[in-house]
């Protein structure tokens, strides 16, 4: 435990002076150590020694955050209560409180597009509320996920009570059962019957986003992304089997014909730009820190995640992941060299800075905000022509955050 006092980041520097040489730790061995060690004027540091920047794991900054001092310069890779949106749960719950907030401000309008993420209560304390709304329509599929694991892990889909019967509500146990180890919380989440397929088979959605600020809230949009795909042909006749429902590479991986070369890249992605701004926009108006997107079909916001995997599954894949780790670098700008008037950084797009960034410097004011041009580019590399424009309806200065 690092207790509070012991400074972080002593290296001063004048004012408008770049910093020569930048400290680093990091936790993980993949793509992102690989992208720190070769860039130029950086430094390695280990165990106790002095650290300018710190890619962390969210256990470390649990542990850790409330009890180190850190110098103005100092940054680490996530914000501090980042839960509040990439547990499942409390996902929903915030954005369901958004929500009421519209209605209750009469902006009714506009809460009701907060329509992007499918309808969900958390078991066993809503088990009620959702027994009325799975009455209400019978023979439909649901989904099962626990609220803090990731990789597929512990996902199941049925159509029948008797299959979540352990998740009743801790008030209706028997006295026999109430000490009992109580079940672990899960999100009952209206499974999507008719998603979009590409070769018959089911795919999702990952969009880069790095936010440098929330308060204000400060948004870069990546132009690059990816698919996963599932292996099987998607089909409602069998809801057990995972690799046609899941499109989690950790569960891919386990079937039989996985071949980690079949990556899809751009040109899928390319049509989610609009869906992914208007809903990274209002979900991001919550109280929340930090979020990672997965899509289905650019229309629905499945789960957030705390820490984006940064590991290769092909040659492809490592050189997508460090383009975007060393253009993160340049955004965070620990050299100093940046302006802070800048849209666009390396393969990011200012997005949202405390209000919707547009291409061109533009009077919103006499336009309107339903013309906007956002300065998003989603699926286009630096080179190539802007897209046809599209209409987009914290707590910490040491943190930052990569979404996918």
């Amino acid at each position: 435990m690092v207790h509070k006092g012991s400074g972080y980041g002593y290296q001063k520097k004048r004012e408008g002076e770049p910093r020569s040489c930048i400290r680093f730790k990091c936790t993980l061995i993949n793509t992102i150590q690989d992208v720190l060690r070769q860039r130029a004027g950086w430094v390695e540091v280990k165990d106790d020694s002095e650290w300018d920047f710190y890619w962390c794991d969210v256990g470390w900054l649990r542990e850790n955050f409330d009890h180190i001092y850190m110098e103005e310069h100092v940054r680490i890779c996530h914000f501090r209560n980042h839960y509040e949106l990439t547990r499942k749960n409390l996902m929903v719950k915030n954005l369901k409180r958004y929500r009421k907030l519209l209605e209750r401000e009469a902006r009714k309008q506009e809460a009701a597009k907060c329509d992007f993420f499918p309808r969900t209560f958390e078991l066993p304390c809503e088990y009620h509320l959702f027994v009325e709304e799975f009455k209400r329509s019978p023979g439909s599929t649901w989904i099962m996920k626990p609220v803090a694991r990731s990789q597929g892990k512990g996902i199941f889909l049925f159509r029948k009570l008797k299959d979540i019967m352990d998740w009743k509500k801790d008030g209706n146990r028997s006295e026999d059962q109430k000490d009992e180890t109580q079940v672990e919380s899960y999100v009952a989440q209206r499974y999507i019957e008719n998603p979009y397929l590409i070769g018959g088979r089911k795919f999702d959605l990952r969009v880069y986003v790095l936010v440098t600020s929330y308060v204000p809230l400060k948004a870069w949009l990546y132009r690059d992304g990816f698919a996963r795909f599932s292996l099987t042909r998607f089909s409602l006749s069998c809801i057990d089997d995972h690799y046609v429902h899941l499109t989690n590479v950790a569960v891919q991986k386990t079937a039989p014909d996985y071949d980690p070369e079949k990556k899809h890249h751009n040109d899928t992605v390319v049509g989610i730009s609009s869906g992914a701004c208007r809903a990274f926009r209002r979900s991001s108006s919550t109280t929340s820190t930090a979020l990672s997107f997965a899509w289905m079909e650019g229309r629905w916001l499945i789960e957030v995640n705390a820490s984006p995997s940064l590991t290769a599954s092909s040659q492809e894949d490592y050189e997508l992941k460090c383009r975007l780790l060393e253009d993160t670098l340049h955004v965070v700008d620990m050299e100093g060299r940046l302006t802070g008037k800048e849209k666009q950084i390396g393969g990011f797009d200012l997005m949202w800075n405390d209000g919707p960034v547009s291409k061109d410097d533009v009077n919103l004011d006499a336009l309107g905000s339903s013309t906007l041009t956002a300065n998003t580019h989603l699926g286009r590399t630096s080179g190539q022509r802007n897209p046809q424009p599209k209409t987009c309806e914290c707590d910490s200065d040491h943190a930052w955050v990569v979404f996918i």
